[in-house]
């Protein structure tokens, strides 16, 4: 790899280290405080009047990535960031010595990170700082810190190279720390609930749970095709045949689908199952279990997503999929029961549909078209046509649709999908079979038969409700980011093109030390 003319000077410091005996790159770390609690350690000490002079005479080590240098004379001021905050270095030519403060500093830069020993005391202009009496490299940084440590604002730089992002911006980073107590919050509540958190197959022989075209790889030892897992139901519903009676599992899916604001090739879920539930039961566990997760995780039930302010508090509306559709496009889809009809009105309508759609689709354009933009606050929408639900049990009173919800919220956000499980199992092997019309008209996302599954439920799966909720969806919600990719630390990207033999460096800015 050959380095950029601001790299090469940045190298050339770190061998003049090296010829010096000191390793720019070692191995250990002395650090004894973060940031945060040596901060906090010295105005314990203030408050306690326990200070010598002004300072906390126990020396004390932290460490951290440098963030500012600025040169006064025979003093510098520097500031190094953790992953806690930042603090003040206090660097005195007659506190490090000559030697260190005259040679030594001009081979640190911005973005280095290093370990500093000294004593805490509190400058003039009020800021905590440590009176550094000892300063050693951690980490030579070769790429300069991105813009001044201003911001980094060029998405495509963001997405491709997160680790800049997350150096340049701290709400960046505050966006994946919501998202892991997020999860971690989701976690609290099902195993609070005594449901038993497993895993299932990531590479399976036959796709199935959802609604997508799958990724496909071949295993050489089994000389077989495989599938990434497009959801995870099949395998969760198969351990209630089992004799578990309540489980859930937080995966990574895959889709081999467009990419938008809303959808990404690999993407987060948790699903759950509850034996002797059904939707209306799950209803009321996701209400309550995201109402949980943001009293947990934000501290509040009122959320601004993109200017529009959410409220949370229970009890959320429900509405039927039916009814939606027809208030909102003036269309109902029972009266248009097969597709040309159903295409002709939703296109009077001003729905925007291909020709080769077929009826369940259609159906799904409606909601995405008319429906989904009016829901602002959060909504259940229930029971949706037999058609567009393999997987979910029909309704007793009305056997053409199914117990089926999705919550929405924002006016754009799915957050989920949720059933009454199907567990008869002719009626779900004649499911498959219509599904398997849809592929042969050219549906490719419609679902192949899985006689396994099928046999599964031959055993006896008891009455269950089941739910699928879209933790970066959710987590886009909670943060009021714009797309998936904002939520996803490495979103899946086009390869970058690659010119003189080598793809392009991070930041080349000029940001020394002085």
């Amino acid at each position: 790899m050959e380095l950029s003319e601001l790299q090469q000077i940045r190298q050339d410091k770190a061998q003049a280290l090296r010829e010096r005996g000191i390793e720019p790159y070692p191995g250990r770390a002395h650090r004894t405080a973060s940031t945060e609690d040596a901060i906090a350690r010295f105005e314990d000490q203030e408050h306690a009047q326990a200070l010598v002079d002004g300072h906390d005479t126990e020396p004390i080590t932290v460490a951290g990535r440098i963030v500012s240098f600025r040169h006064m004379g025979k003093t510098v001021f520097a500031h190094i960031r953790d992953g806690h905050g930042q603090i003040q270095l206090y660097l005195r030519k007659d506190v490090l010595g000559a030697d260190a403060y005259d040679d030594l500093l001009k081979l640190f830069d911005l973005g280095d990170f290093v370990e500093a020993t000294g004593e805490l005391f509190r400058t003039k202009t009020g800021e905590v700082s440590l009176r550094t009496s000892e300063i050693r490299m951690l980490a030579k940084a070769l790429n300069a810190p991105p813009e001044k440590w201003h911001g980094l604002s060029d998405i495509e730089t963001r997405y491709r190279q997160r680790y800049v992002d997350l150096i340049a911006n701290e709400e960046v980073r505050e966006v994946f720390r919501i998202r892991a107590r997020t999860i971690t919050a989701l976690r609290h509540f099902l195993d609070s609930r005594d449901y038993l958190e497993v895993e299932t197959p990531t590479l399976q022989p036959l796709y199935g749970g959802a609604a997508a075209r799958p990724f496909t790889t071949h295993h050489h030892a089994l000389d077989q095709t495989f599938y990434l897992r497009i959801a995870d139901e099949l395998y969760l519903k198969r351990l209630l045949v089992g004799g578990y009676e309540r489980v859930y599992e937080i995966c990574k899916d895959f889709r081999n689908e467009g990419i938008d604001r809303n959808h990404s090739p690999e993407f987060t879920m948790l699903e759950f199952y509850e034996a002797y539930a059904d939707y209306e039961t799950m209803m009321e566990t996701v209400e309550a279990m995201i109402v949980q997760a943001a009293q947990e995780v934000l501290g509040t039930l009122r959320i601004t997503y993109h200017d529009k302010e959410i409220d949370l508090t229970p009890p959320w509306r429900r509405v039927t999929l039916r009814a939606a559709i027809e208030e909102y496009s003036g269309i109902d889809y029972v009266d248009h029961p097969d597709q040309a009809s159903l295409l002709a009105a939703a296109r009077a309508a001003g729905a925007d549909i291909e020709s080769g759609t077929v009826w369940p689709r259609i159906v799904d354009e409606l909601l995405k078209q008319f429906v989904r933009p009016n829901l602002i606050q959060p909504t259940f929408l229930t029971d949706y046509p037999v058609a567009l639900s393999p997987l979910a049990k029909r309704k007793a009173d009305d056997p053409t649709h199914v117990e089926r919800f999705q919550p929405l919220v924002a006016g754009s956000i799915e957050l989920g999908n949720a059933f009454t499980e199907l567990n008869d199992p002719m009626d779900q092997l004649a499911r498959f079979q219509e599904q398997q019309k849809d592929r042969e008209a050219g549906d490719e996302e419609a679902m192949p038969i899985d006689i396994d599954y099928v046999t599964a439920l031959m055993y006896g799966m008891p009455p269950t409700g089941g739910v699928g909720i879209g933790i970066d969806r959710l987590v886009m919600f909670f943060t009021d980011q714009p797309t998936l990719r904002d939520v996803i630390l490495f979103p899946a990207m086009r390869r970058q093109a690659i010119e003189d033999g080598r793809p392009a460096l991070a930041a080349t800015s000029d940001d020394t030390a002085p």
